[in-house]
């Protein structure tokens, strides 16, 4: 089948890495099938100003084609593309564009910036990889996708040389799969060629299907206390997919039975589905509306001084809530109103963890990049690793764990943020929430919702504010129409319980009548897992299993009764080997004073597809042997006879056991044999290994000597350079000659001291041209003769004098020579001659003897 080049039939997979996340690129791509029609966009920290190598590095671990990303490149399947130094990257429509960076190169975060577009442009098909990196770059990024319904994958922190970057990630809970990079080449092929790849429009198609979401939220209503069968469907049904695809589960009934069997899971999808996506000032215009005319007006309404009471309902980690204060105290500056006004935040959410993170009121990083700089600074001190909050911004906020759905509300309130959090909610569910918002604002209180949300059709509640910001005032003589204020959902009455307990529905006789055969009729039955944990019984089996003592252990083997347990062990591998069932008949089983005859029958089952890889083990009771009889003519069989029938049966079955246990001892000392075999090879290898550590390390030894001995030499001649240094400083302050250095553009390199005397010069007019400094000499053709001088590499000298003719300097320009013979500007002295051009005046005066001028007298 030929690769289509649509952009949107191919996945597009982010990989942010940085320090050491060279090695992790090189196994992950060696690993990586080149047959898949996956593109990779690459994202590591470059030096703006240093040639990137990236490209030949990554195509010798690959047979795809590797290039540098361009503007306005279209991405094609089965090629890798690498960040060019020094820019930002982005997608639009499957298209690469670059940016110049809008911030300098120790605070650029390129990995969240790509991501970001990533998860807008892709949405659920979005995919970040995450490697070794110092730092938390790639958070923000990941949270994005996460939002968006993409995947995340990291590598083990622990595999990582630097584990900031992944390590941020796994610590956050927003890495679906954590493993070692050569196994998540392994894991993204899986995960993008299941059902996670093209999540369905429509989540349940068949009624089985519906069922078993259904079974879900009650599974996670028993586990957590919260119930999502009111939130949209396609929205939970994508993160159930996202599990169903890390485990390889095929259908969602599988992943329900998976659920029931491993109650850690329904913690681990509670908390997938409560992944918070937040940050500071989101959507900045709407923040600006907000204090430029909602809180301006409630300050106002003030006048005598209180508290504005607001609620931030689905707060994640406290981003918004820090926001909102930081807002309202920025307004408090501007208007600077008579009586003092105080702000209280309610932040409530579901997720227990992102509460807890929003008390601490520290934030790492990569979270303040929402954030100015003026902001960051007045409202943040810095803590190791991160920034946290300000005493008085942290004052106004109290964090709470609650439900919107089922808790009473905050009242009272002058203003409401529910931003992002009604897109999760289906519409049964916000005609429940808004009416609740509605109910607990003041007359003149005010709803601001996120970007994506509206009021739906409760025009009649709330009035929109003008512009594009979803800022809402609460209408005041509106009444909320049929609302309980709580609970949100009121209990039935006894007569709506009575009839909803009574069966709408005809008698079904056939399900009736396989009950009643269940029950008395099928024999008892056990279904287990290939390993024997019990995983349904059927009927009653007391009389052949009983609970061993000490701690519970559901095992077959281990509930087994004497006379059942080495029979059954040896049926039970016989059974795992073929497709037929195996069938053990007259086992004596003793129990409750007694012996029963059973026979036994272990099947392993193939079908249906529920079932597969469980054994099913069905017990039937046989009745005992009858009473021996005297014979028509009266003589008596001997006594032992049945006895005897009994021992040879049981012989016969020891045989059997010992023939199969010397099959498995045999199989067992080829493996052993095989493993003695793997383990020699394995010792050899690490012997060639060490010999070849012991050699690195012999040259990293002779390596540290040579560097050790570079780093002498360069200590040596810095500290030659540095004499040299404090020697041309005394030797050009001794000769008490103005010095200027200027390069091949005239711009000031160097002064000496007495240079001041004449130029008005201070440190920080290195760098600027001569011509804008101001100085005493009557010389307006310095610049001409310095250009002159560059360009013909003559040297000038002439006389000139100080303005109203003070002091008198013999002005020598020359080119400056680098040791490389190479031009690179001029030098200019000034060496002043006042003595001697009064000396001069002085004896052509006596010569003529007449004075024709009078030349300045030397200052003193």
């Amino acid at each position: 089948m030929p690769i289509q080049n649509d952009p949107q039939s191919f996945p597009i997979v982010g990989i942010g890495a940085s320090a050491g996340g060279l090695e992790a690129l090189d196994e992950f791509l060696k690993h990586l099938p080149a047959d898949n029609p996956l593109a990779l966009v690459v994202i590591q920290h470059l030096a703006p100003t240093q040639p990137g190598m990236m490209v030949e590095l990554l195509q010798r671990s690959t047979q795809r084609k590797v290039l540098q990303a361009l503007d306005r490149q279209a991405v094609k399947p089965g090629h890798i593309y690498v960040i060019p130094p020094g820019m930002d990257l982005s997608i639009l429509r499957g298209k690469l564009f670059l940016f110049p960076p809008s911030e300098p190169h120790g605070r650029r975060l390129p990995i969240d910036f790509f991501f970001q577009s990533l998860a807008q442009d892709r949405t659920v098909g979005a995919v970040g990889i995450i490697f070794s990196g110092m730092g938390s770059d790639g958070l923000r990024g990941a949270k994005a996708i996460k939002e968006n319904g993409g995947i995340v994958l990291a590598q083990e922190p622990a595999s990582a040389r630097y584990d900031g970057m992944p390590g941020s990630v796994v610590k956050e809970g927003l890495a679906d799969l954590v493993s070692a990079p050569a196994q998540l080449a392994v894991d993204l092929i899986r995960l993008l060629e299941g059902k996670l790849r093209h999540p369905h429009q429509e989540p349940f198609i068949s009624e089985q299907e519906r069922s078993s979401f259904e079974r879900i939220c009650i599974l996670l209503r028993g586990r957590t206390g919260h119930d999502f069968s009111l939130y949209k469907k396609s929205t939970i049904y994508r993160r159930i997919e996202r599990r169903m695809g890390i485990h390889a589960i095929d259908s969602i009934s599988a992943y329900v039975r998976f659920l029931e069997g491993n109650p850690p899971e329904s913690d681990i999808l509670f908390k997938e589905l409560l992944i918070g996506v937040t940050s500071f000032f989101r959507d900045p215009e709407s923040w600006k509306q907000l204090a430029e005319e909602v809180l301006p007006a409630l300050i106002a309404s003030r006048p005598e001084g209180g508290v504005l009471r607001a609620w931030v309902a689905g707060c994640s980690t406290g981003e918004e809530a820090c926001s909102l204060a930081i807002t309202f105290m920025e307004a408090l500056e501007k208007l600077r109103p008579r009586a003092p006004v105080t702000l209280q935040v309610f932040a409530t959410d579901l997720d227990r963890d992102a509460v807890e993170k929003g008390r601490q009121g520290f934030y790492a990083p990569a979270a303040m990049a929402g954030l100015s700089d003026e902001r960051r600074a007045a409202w943040f001190t810095p803590d190791e690793n991160g920034f946290r909050l300000r005493k008085e911004i942290r004052e106004m906020l109290v964090f709470a764990t609650q439900d919107v759905i089922q808790d009473p509300p905050f009242i009272r309130l002058d203003l409401l943020l529910c931003r992002n959090l009604l897109i999760y909610l289906s519409s049964d569910l916000q005609k429940r929430v808004l009416p609740l918002f509605h109910y607990s604002l003041n007359p003149d209180g005010c709803l601001f919702l996120g970007s994506a949300e509206s009021i739906g059709p409760f025009t009649d509640l709330f009035v929109p504010l003008p512009g594009k910001a979803r800022l809402f005032h609460r209408k005041a003589n509106s009444q909320t129409p049929g609302f309980a204020p709580f609970p949100i959902t009121p209990p039935l009455p006894r007569e709506s319980i009575r009839e909803a307990t009574v069966p709408k529905t005809s008698v079904n006789l056939q399900s009736l009548a396989d009950q009643v055969l269940l029950q008395r009729f099928a024999p008892p039955a056990v279904l287990s897992s290939e390993a024997g944990d019990i995983l349904y019984i059927s009927g009653k089996t007391g009389k052949y299993l009983e609970p061993a003592m000490g701690k519970a252990n559901w095992n077959l083997f281990a509930m087994a009764r004497e006379g059942l347990r080495a029979d059954l062990g040896m049926a039970f591998r016989k059974a795992l080997s073929q497709t037929e069932p195996v069938v053990v008949r007259g086992l004596r089983v003793g129990g409750n004073g007694g012996t029963q005859i059973v026979d036994l029958t272990v099947q392993a089952l193939q079908a249906p597809e529920a079932l597969k890889g469980t054994v099913m083990t069905v017990f039937s009771d046989q009745p005992a042997a009858p009473p021996v009889k005297s014979s028509k003519a009266g003589k008596n069989l001997p006594s032992d006879l049945a006895r005897l029938a009994e021992l040879e049966a049981e012989l016969k079955s020891a045989l059997e056991e010992l023939q199969s246990n010397r099959e498995e001892m045999q199989t067992s000392q080829e493996e052993l044999k095989a493993t003695n075999e793997e383990l020699q090879s394995t010792n050899e290898e690490l012997q060639s290994t060490n010999e070849e550590l012991t050699t690195s390390k012999e040259e990293l030894q002779s390596l540290n000597e040579e560097l050790q001995t570079v780093n002498a030499e360069q200590q040596s001649k810095v500290e030659e350079l540095s004499a040299t240094n404090n020697d041309m400083k005394n030797l050009l302050d001794a000769t008490d000659i103005a010095t200027l250095f200027l390069d091949e553009h005239l711009h000031v390199r160097r002064f000496t001291k007495g240079a001041t005397r004449i130029f008005k010069l201070i440190q920080s007019d290195v760098g600027r041209p001569i011509t804008d400094i101001v100085s005493n000499l009557d010389y307006p053709d310095l610049e001409r003769d310095a250009t002159e001088v560059l360009r013909t590499l003559v040297f000038s000298e002439r006389e000139v004098s100080a303005q109203q003719g003070t002091a008198w300097f013999s002005t020598r320009i020359l080119p400056y020579r680098t040791i490389q013979n190479a031009i690179g500007g001029v030098v200019v002295t000034f060496t002043e001659i006042t003595r001697a051009k009064a000396l001069e005046a002085e004896l052509r005066t006596e010569v003529s003897g007449k004075p024709r001028g009078r030349a300045p007298r030397p200052k003193t």
